[in-house]
């Protein structure tokens, strides 16, 4: 059984007991955060498409914790000015593990 679920502007596949990294939300450990947009639900029986999402389907889970994405390095460079600059990002996410898949 898995399902599609879109969440800050992305598509995720996910399955009962996988663990996703989705957008930052400044939710306590152990909380239960709820997905409402689901596109589609496959189960025993068969494949439901929502035109877009589905009524009445959501995704449970479980929050496990932040998550520091590797560092990206932004460098600028003007040619023949002696000018360089350098920088680097962190971007933060917030681990979840899917519990359960209520679908329609």
């Amino acid at each position: 059984m898995y399902a599609i679920i879109v969440d800050g502007g992305r598509q995720y596949k996910v399955e009962p007991g996988m663990e996703v990294d989705v957008d930052y939300r400044d939710v306590p450990q152990g909380e239960s955060l709820t997905f409402e947009k689901v596109l589609a639900v496959s189960g025993d029986e068969g494949l439901k498409l929502g035109s877009p999402t589905l009524d009445g389907a959501s995704v449970t889970a479980s929050i496990i914790g932040p998550k520091m994405d590797k560092k990206i390095y932004v460098q600028k460079f003007r040619r023949r000015k002696n000018s360089r600059r350098r920088t680097g990002h962190r971007q933060i996410h917030t681990r979840v593990r899917i519990e359960k898949i209520a679908g329609v």
